[in-house]
């Protein structure tokens, strides 16, 4: 029975996240797609529509905006966290999917999302029966290489950290209205070889709708974010772990040491792509997802 429910869920502390629930509401599996740091829900469209067909069964899938992402409100102070999109995600599924099995998909920082699920919210693992881990990491994201020489990445991070202070005191709840300037960077940090120009538009758009300085808070919390040890509540679970290999925010060994922690994972790895893998490897990671249905 195909239903349609409201398009905004709203967590215990009054923060409104506007999501997309898509598919029969008795389906025996609904698989929660989490997007990840300046994105937005939309980064899974592709592979949530197609997810169902290369199943062949009924699937419910829903996709969100973190808070301070999308058409999700802006965090408060202190709550542009790791940490509280886990109790964001709990929240949901209790209140969204209270009955029936799961397949969580993070992407980046929604990866790590889960990862922060697991170790505040193990309970909810009893439920999940997949989960795909896309361009994400464990940890030691503080200094990133940004695949260059270690003198060039140096002088990126300074400039990186530069950039979150403003920031973190900026005004206005965009980035920029003008997204022209940000598609040359965008192409270079998120995407591999000869990715799809409409995408990389995509791309830009989600990321000047974000609210800057939640986009700050959520840097300082990537930062800190360490989380292999939470990858234990994942044993026994079927896991898919993908990587781009061109991939310049988690290059592949932060991919290799999460299948270091979970040596029964399947390890997909895509020479050429970079970190926007639902984008630009959309039929790949649809038809591995499938398979955790």
């Amino acid at each position: 029975m195909q239903t349609v429910t409201p398009a905004e869920f709203t967590t215990s502390d009054g923060a409104r996240l506007r999501l997309i629930d898509e598919g029969p509401a008795d389906a025996p599996i609904t698989a929660v797609f989490v997007h990840g740091w300046t994105l937005s829900k939309h980064t899974w469209d592709r592979v949530a529509a197609g997810l169902p067909a290369a199943a062949g069964r009924n699937v419910r899938t829903l996709r969100y905006d973190l808070r301070g992402h999308g058409g999700s409100r802006p965090a408060e102070p202190g709550d542009a966290t790791i940490r509280r999109c886990a109790d964001d995600l709990a929240e949901l599924i209790a209140d969204r999917v209270p009955e029936g099995e799961l397949v969580l998909a993070g992407h980046s920082m929604g990866g790590m999302t889960i990862m922060a699920l697991a170790e505040q919210h193990p309970q909810v693992f009893d439920r999940v029966r997949g989960v795909a881990l896309v361009a994400t990491s464990s940890g030691n994201l503080a200094a990133p290489s940004f695949g260059l020489p270690k003198p060039g990445a140096d002088v990126f991070n300074a400039g990186e950290r530069a950039l979150r202070r403003y920031l973190a005191g900026a005004k206005g709840q965009r980035v920029s209205g003008a997204l022209g300037w940000l598609r040359p960077g965008v192409r270079w940090l998120l995407f591999g070889k000869r990715p799809q120009s409409d995408d990389v538009a995509a791309t830009a758009s989600w990321l000047a709708g974000c609210h800057p300085v939640n986009m700050a808070g959520y840097r300082e919390s990537l930062a800190a974010h360490e989380r292999a040890e939470a990858l234990s509540r994942f044993d026994g679970i079927p896991t898919l772990i993908f990587a781009g290999g061109s991939d310049r925010l988690t290059p592949t060994d932060h991919a290799e040491k999460i299948a270091e922690k979970l040596p029964n994972a399947e390890f997909y790895l895509y020479p050429g792509a970079g970190h926007m893998l639902p984008l630009e490897r959309t039929e790949e990671l649809t038809a591995r997802l499938a398979t955790l249905l």
